[in-house]
């Protein structure tokens, strides 16, 4: 397989073009169409310090909110209702449609990555498949203690068949040390903290102009204000049974699915206490989980990117990117991908959620059964390859 661009993306060169100097003026507002969805609107003297985008609103009078927001705070009803909806990505409702018609329609948009296999296959001709998997809700079921999410011995054994043929990435929300030790698969790159800690493959592998041990970490001077804010959380949130506060190293994810949905505003109100005094980081949510990280521009979508480039396909033709994922966090790199007009992005999903992936798989079983196809697609044509 030949690999367009032979320099793998130099660490040292690395630039924030968007990267802004960041003060305590620096203000983090919701987009109003974001999952968190609190309104700003100075007649409801409601503002927010989370975002989902991580942008400075483009607004004249932001002295004057950055007041506001600490004199009011968040609207916690409209937050926790957003704790409420706690999914991947937001469900669409529909007035005219059946559950079923509806399912119907998103399904002809959306359709299953196993019944259009041969097409996926079929867009990667002479091209190299690169593979990208979250981990949690993907390779593993969700589980209501994090710190159980195992992957099975079956789904391990087809990811590591899978990396024999495909450059194989896991992007994640986890630390990255800890999803390495879920996985436990040294050939494959670990993408942690939401694409912050990237790290690849000690030894040479298959792709020889890989950029081999690549260690990047985006947010390294927010590490002693994360580790601030987790022991913070841990130690205010002791009086809410089931949360469970996790140090992802440059993040800090708040799981809420073990706590009594009567409890929820008491531990929105907490964590804004906390992340009211970092205008630093913001907070953006996942299923039953509030994350609070920095505000650089870095998420799974730029580390998708970042990937590419130390892979040696920077800007190239001759590549096939598929992003496997189940969270609204997997969006940012789904987005990528469609904006390239470049590979897949494949939602794990039973139920109907907007999203940028063009197919979909329904749980970690299918995930299983498509890496199983391609490996048997792969090594079938090699062997094809061989007689002729």
């Amino acid at each position: 397989m030949r690999f367009c661009g032979s320099n793998p993306f130099p660490l040292s060169s690395v630039h924030f073009s968007d990267k802004t100097k960041m003060t305590k003026q620096n203000v983090v507002v919701s987009d109003a169409n974001s999952a968190i969805n609190m309104e700003i609107t100075l007649a409801a003297s409601n503002s927010s310090l989370f975002s989902s985008s991580g942008q400075k609103p483009p607004n004249p009078k932001k002295k004057f909110l950055k007041k506001l927001e600490i004199k009011t705070g968040p609207k916690i009803n409209a937050w926790v209702d957003s704790m409420n909806a706690s999914s991947p990505t937001h469900i669409k409702s529909s007035a005219s449609l059946s559950a079923n018609e509806e399912h119907g329609s998103w399904i002809v948009r959306h359709p299953s990555a196993l019944n259009m296999f041969e097409q996926i296959t079929g867009a990667s001709k002479g091209k190299q498949i690169v593979m990208f998997l979250d981990y949690d809700g993907t390779l593993s079921p969700i589980v209501e203690d994090p710190d159980r999410a195992f992957m099975s011995e079956s789904m391990r054994a087809a990811v590591r068949d899978v990396a024999r043929y495909f450059p194989t990435a896991i992007v994640t929300g986890r630390c990255r040390d800890k999803v390495y030790r879920f996985v436990r698969l040294a050939e494959l790159y670990y993408a942690g903290s939401h694409g912050m800690d990237i790290k690849g493959p000690a030894k040479g592998h298959n792709y020889k102009k890989a950029n081999q041990g690549v260690l990047f970490q985006p947010a390294s001077e927010f590490l002693p204000m994360i580790n601030e804010v987790n022991k913070t959380l841990v130690e205010k949130t002791k009086s809410i049974p089931g949360v469970n506060v996790e140090n992802n190293k440059f993040c800090v994810s708040v799981h809420f699915r073990r706590v009594d949905e009567k409890k929820w505003s008491a531990l929105a109100e907490m964590v804004w206490s906390v992340l009211k005094d970092y205008p630093k980081l913001r907070l953006s949510q996942g299923r039953k989980v509030l994350e609070i990280r920095p505000t650089i521009k870095w998420d799974k979508g730029k580390a998708l990117e970042f990937l590419l480039e130390s892979l040696g396909f920077a800007n190239c033709k001759d590549v096939l990117p598929v992003y496997i994922g189940d969270d609204r966090t997997d969006e940012d790199a789904f987005k990528v991908l469609r904006d390239r007009g470049q590979g897949f992005g494949i939602l794990v999903s039973k139920t109907p959620k907007d999203t940028n992936a063009s197919y979909t798989l329904q749980e970690p079983s299918e995930v299983m059964d498509f890496l199983l196809r391609l490996v048997e697609w792969k090594s079938t044509s090699l062997r094809g390859n061989l007689k002729v």
